[in-house]
């Protein structure tokens, strides 16, 4: 079972890894690195490790590459969001400013989170061009890059957040930020500092959790059960890590 798997050359017990994706899988908000150490009286470098080889797991097949999200009778939300710390702030190295993330929710259904390079029009387009089909309803704020990949969809609702609109008849973006409410709750009152080189592995993690809660049918032990069918085929070590 360890063998080309997450679990393959580690010496931390078996029995323990499915506790230690249970609880992570479980959680919410996610699980510090120290609450882990706490739990399994391990070093904070095995916690650490096990913590990031546990969300490796949790990334979707070919990275989150596969089909588009939405379709005919869909609606999409999209929203970007900063998280990080603002400048001036004493963090750790590499934790010392915002990072652009955009999120592609789906009413009713999952979330896809991104790390953006920027946010400029093209790199939003082509994020969009890949995972969101254009069949789908897309509401989005009114965001410059948005309205202009907007004609691309079955129809494009858009609110006016900066004149204190959030909701048009079915045109809104709560959905979506319902979802980084809950990102920035784990982002900042469980993990506190994520850096930059690590910020795609949390995503993953709040991802998989969202995709697949209770609200769609998903407990605990079988959001358990999905995270562990992506063990195999995935590795993860202490120096591919740094």
């Amino acid at each position: 079972m360890r063998i080309g798997s997450i679990f393959q050359d580690s010496h931390f017990p078996l029995h323990l890894w499915l506790q230690a994706i249970q609880l992570i899988t479980a959680s919410k908000k996610g699980i510090s690195t120290r609450q882990i150490q706490r739990a399994f009286n391990c070093s904070m470098k095995t916690a650490w490790l096990l913590t990031h080889r546990i969300r490796e797991i949790m990334k979707p097949a070919k990275d989150g590459i596969g089909s588009p999200m939405g379709g005919e009778g869909s609606t999409l939300e999209a929203d970007l969001t900063y998280v990080g710390r603002k400048a001036g702030t004493k963090v750790h190295p590499g934790t010392g400013h915002m990072r652009p993330v955009l999120a592609l929710v789906q009413r009713d259904g999952a979330a896809r989170s991104f790390h953006m390079p920027n946010v400029r029009a093209d790199t939003l387009h082509a994020v969009l061009g890949s995972h969101a089909s254009p069949k789908s309803k897309f509401m989005t704020d009114q965001e410059a890059s948005f309205t202009t990949i907007g004609w691309n969809f079955a129809s494009h609702g858009t609110v006016k957040h900066n004149a204190d609109e959030y909701v048009r008849g079915d045109a809104h973006t709560n959905t979506v930020e319902g979802f980084f409410s809950i990102l920035k709750r784990g982002m900042y009152g469980v993990y506190q500092n994520v850096s930059e080189a690590h910020l795609h592995r949390y995503l993953s993690e709040f991802d998989f959790r969202y995709s697949n809660r209770e609200k769609l049918g998903v407990n605990d032990v079988q959001r358990t059960s999905l995270a562990l069918k992506g063990a195999k085929g995935k590795r993860l070590t202490y120096e591919t890590t740094h």
